[in-house]
């Protein structure tokens, strides 16, 4: 019996949203909440019933105490999270948009106590949850980090624990384009699913089709491949199935950021609870749908009473 459902991994920033649109650099009022790739997908499996393990590192500030307390209230299991009393916590600032376009952010993260993280950090006890999401952000931050990703993976697969990746490219953290899609490859071909959008398997894989990007990482031995399309909905393929859906209706955008977090909330819990390939991915393009009218990166992630309102013959 696991004690744990899912472990998740990563770096939860303190964020600064703007009150007001405008540059942020007049804004003078903006609401305090946490972000964070990772941990979004942690928030969102919690709030479905999964029990969910965070592994990361926080500074001994009040910010930290913020990222800490707020992933607790969502039910976290943080006893693996490490307080750096000589490191900050990151955070950053999110510009507030109203016409559904990406808003601006700015990042505060280098040198955070997250970037510090290392395989040392790689205890028996984590690899008893079932199952790994991991994401190509924290091997973006530092080597540390990079290596952690890398032994995290390693050690859930000799565990014979399922595995599931996004790539969730962060260009900007990387030295140049090459580097980053060596590593990220790298990674993904040790996943069990992989959840890349459109554009990210284009650029990681030299591509052009959804069909031929699930192509070159089933080929490398990954099992399932399920592709973000925007509008256009989502595509996934396997070695015995493939399919694209279409999206679920929204009449207005509010925000855009934690989208694919949300998609990816939908298909994992989907898969973990043994459901079909299209279901799961029907389910991701549901909470892709409820994330981008919310405002905030996870604010719109579902909880289990909602879902089970969407989709009550599934759910029965």
């Amino acid at each position: 019996m696991h004690q744990h459902d899912v472990l998740c991994f990563g770096e939860t920033m303190a964020m600064f949203v703007a009150e007001h649109t405008g540059d942020l650099a007049s804004v003078g009022q903006f609401g305090k909440r946490i972000a964070g790739a990772d941990s979004n997908v942690a928030i969102g499996l919690a709030r479905l019933g999964f029990a969910v393990r965070w592994l990361s590192r926080v500074g001994d500030d009040s910010l930290g105490r913020f990222v800490l307390d707020s992933l607790r209230r969502e039910g976290l299991d943080c006893s693996a999270v490490e307080v750096d009393g000589n490191a900050p916590t990151g955070f950053q600032l999110k510009a507030r948009c109203d016409d559904g376009s990406d808003p601006a952010v700015e990042y505060f993260r280098r040198g955070s106590a997250a970037s510090r993280l290392s395989p040392s950090q790689v205890q028996p006890g984590l690899l008893q949850a079932r199952h790994l999401h991991a994401t190509g952000i924290p091997p973006a931050l530092s080597e540390g980090c990079r290596e952690l990703s890398h032994a995290l993976l390693d050690a859930m697969r000799a565990a014979g624990r399922s595995i599931s990746f996004d790539p969730n490219l962060r260009p900007s953290l990387w030295p140049d384009q090459r580097s980053m899609v060596r590593e990220i490859n790298a990674l993904a071909v040790k996943a069990d699913w992989v959840l890349p959008g459109l554009e990210e398997g284009r650029l990681l894989t030299g591509k052009h089709s959804p069909a031929d990007i699930a192509g070159f990482y089933l080929d490398q031995g990954v099992e399932l491949v399920v592709i973000k399309l925007g509008d256009a909905g989502a595509y996934f393929r396997s070695a015995k199935d493939e399919g694209q859906l279409a999206p679920v209706p929204v009449s207005r955008v509010v925000d855009t950021v934690g989208a694919g977090d949300a998609f990816a909330v939908g298909v994992l819990s989907a898969l973990l609870e043994g459901r079909p390939v299209a279901e799961a991915v029907a389910r991701g393009n549901w909470c892709g749908s409820r994330a981008v009218q919310s405002r905030g990166d996870m604010e719109g992630l579902p909880l289990r009473h909602e879902l089970e309102a969407f989709e009550p013959r599934r759910s029965a």
